[in-house]
């Protein structure tokens, strides 16, 4: 990498131009979108063995109401964890007593250079903290293994929530020490 210039201010988009040079010496110019603020998490609650929580929220981008995982960013001073057992508690109205990163995940990272960290929330509690959502959210039970029913709705195509269940599904069946 050269050197990275922005090229656009304001909002919550910020771009910048980032000047590379390749191992075989070809230079070139990217754009790309950089994070602001200190990432995202992506939670997948278990409330039990066999059943993730999703919520149900207004997506402005769409229009319409979307079925999804918990997500939020990462507020100042926050580990990835914290935000998300905060997240929980603000749009599903639990708290989680086991919480793990799973793995990071990207949406376009050809131009994007923003990660959410996948999160896997057990031991369920309930505690509902304030969050910044205008209206309360609808708690959805989904079993795991009726995924290739959610995959096909039209109300959810948010692509970090299903790469979220599949992974977690996955990690959940390959765990080794299986509780």
């Amino acid at each position: 990498m050269l050197s990275v210039e922005p090229i656009e201010q304001g909002g919550r988009v910020r771009a910048e131009r980032v000047h590379l040079q390749f191992s075989n010496g070809a230079r070139r110019v990217f754009e790309r979108s950089a994070p602001r603020g200190f990432g995202a998490v992506i939670v997948v609650p278990m409330r039990d063995a066999d059943t993730a929580l999703l919520v149900r929220e207004y997506a402005c981008g769409l229009h319409r109401y979307e079925l999804g995982l918990v997500k939020g960013r990462i507020d100042e001073g926050e580990t990835v964890i914290e935000a998300a057992n905060r997240e929980l508690k603000e749009e599903a109205g639990f708290g989680a007593r086991k919480l793990e990163v799973l793995r990071p995940l990207t949406m376009a990272p050809t131009y994007m250079a923003h990660q959410t960290w996948l999160v896997l929330a057990e031991d369920l509690y309930q505690e509902k903290l304030q969050g910044d959502e205008p209206e309360p959210l609808d708690v959805v039970p989904w079993r795991l293994d009726q995924l290739d029913q959610l995959m096909l709705r039209d109300d959810c195509s948010e692509g970090r929530s299903l790469a979220g269940l599949f992974i977690a599904r996955e990690y959940l069946a390959r765990r080794p020490n299986k509780e």
